[in-house]
């Protein structure tokens, strides 16, 4: 995953650091119930992508999408396009209400962005300049029924 996550190009030195935290976090404790990984592999059985999820502390029914990549040949193939629906589901059959994504307004993010709300998520909270000037924390949320 570590090669999926510095290739992707969108995250910085301490965003790749934080992501592979979180990954050892959830490799290294089985009893850890603050993070799921999966992995999205292609016939040969060569992780494509992954996503990391998980219930955000101190809510009933809200998920924190945390992070997903997808290696960069592998983008446009519908990797990560699974992978959200695996984590839709995954919440949902927890009777979650609420998936929040939380990304960068930066230029490199275009697509990030795009790709949420192809998915039908909406952006429900902006606020500039929070990790650098000129670089927003877009929050998008996608609502389930109970």
């Amino acid at each position: 995953m570590a090669e999926i996550v510095r290739g992707v190009g969108n995250f910085n030195g301490a965003e790749i650091e934080c992501a592979l935290e979180i990954v050892d976090t959830y490799l290294r404790d089985d009893k850890q119930k603050d993070y799921r990984v999966v992995v999205a592999e292609n016939s040969g059985c060569a992780v494509k992508a992954y996503v990391c999820w998980g219930p955000t502390p101190l809510t009933r029914g809200t998920y924190d999408l945390y992070w997903i990549a997808t290696h960069p040949a592998a983008q446009g193939l519908g990797f990560g396009r699974a992978l959200v629906a695996h984590v839709e589901a995954d919440v949902q059959n927890e009777n979650g209400r609420v998936l929040v994504v939380e990304t960068s307004s930066r230029e490199s993010y275009g697509n990030t962005v795009r790709f949420y709300r192809s998915l039908g998520y909406e952006e429900t909270s902006r606020i500039r300049d929070f990790y650098d000037v000129g670089d927003d924390r877009l929050i998008f949320v996608k609502r389930f029924s109970p």
